[in-house]
């Protein structure tokens, strides 16, 4: 059995040098599967994503979807790529399985809510209130540094975590504190600001409302006593009263606090985020 990759169509190329190509996975000649591969136009062209491996079901158990995936990395490899990323779906521990043997880590996973109708009461003693136009722009002067940073911290090139920190707010953020369907709240309890969330509901490919927690922070010297957990019901609040009834996130897998808070609020872990250096 020899397997190999044949190029379904010519490399796709895109602004600022991003690129995309499919292949066919072929055993002998014969197409059994295919893989897609890119770049990440978040990171930049050093980043690479495996975006798609499939293979047929009568196909698979043979070690041909390994083969593909380190014949993908090698393409990869030649276009300059210094790290890969793959998605894997909560549900499909097969994908989970083949990554994990291929050398990827858990590097963070997307998680998910459905509301219901009621929103949630805060805890006496705290209450929150829409940021101002001042402590927003405090807030912005170090945001993409501190985004950056905790992309840094987990082993993302420095260069690659500022791209995708620069490019995320900039396409999130596009008016700033006015951009249409951001909602930038602070936490106050006993007169003093305890923390901030950022939420932004947006319609969704199918055509419904969801909410979105880009960032969620409590200040360092008032952790330990619960804030976390009145932010995240706030951003629950906000979400409602936007007229959404779902709200997903993104959380670093290293995060081990805030996953076991999110899992306690009643998130569902829908898509499990994978990266390899290459």
């Amino acid at each position: 059995m020899t397997t190999t990759l044949r190029p379904t169509g010519p490399l796709q190329q895109g602004t600022e040098g991003a690129k995309s190509r499919t292949y066919d996975v072929c055993d002998n000649g014969r197409p059994v599967g295919a893989v897609e591969i890119g770049t990440d136009p978040a990171f930049g062209t050093s980043a690479g994503v495996l975006r798609s491996l499939t293979i047929a079901e009568t196909s698979r158990r043979r070690g041909r979807g390994t083969i593909a995936a380190l014949a993908a990395e090698e393409v990869l490899r030649g276009w300059g790529c210094t790290q890969v990323r793959a998605e894997a779906p909560a549900d499909n521990e097969a994908a989970r399985g083949l990554l994990a043997a291929l050398g990827y880590t858990e590097r963070g996973r997307n998680m998910a809510k459905d509301l219901g109708t009621a929103p949630p009461a805060l805890p006496e003693g705290v209450a929150a209130r829409p940021m101002t136009p001042e402590e927003f722009a405090q807030w912005r002067a170090t945001a993409v540094d501190s985004y950056a940073r905790s992309w840094i911290d987990r082993g993302v090139p420095a260069e690659q975590a500022m791209r995708k920190s620069e490019s995320d707010h900039a396409r999130n953020l596009p008016d700033g504190l006015d951009t249409e369907g951001a909602h930038f709240h602070v936490l106050v309890h006993d007169g003093t600001v305890v923390g901030h969330v950022w939420v932004t509901v947006r319609e969704t490919d199918q055509g419904v409302p969801a909410g979105y927690v880009f960032d969620v922070e409590v200040s360092a010297d008032h952790r330990g006593h619960g804030f976390g957990r009145a932010l995240m019901q706030q951003a629950e609040r906000i979400t409602l009263g936007a007229g959404a009834d779902g709200l997903a996130l993104h959380v670093f897998a290293a995060n081990t606090p805030a996953l076991r808070l999110y899992e306690s609020l009643g998130y569902r872990t829908t898509r499990y985020n994978l990266s390899k250096p290459l």
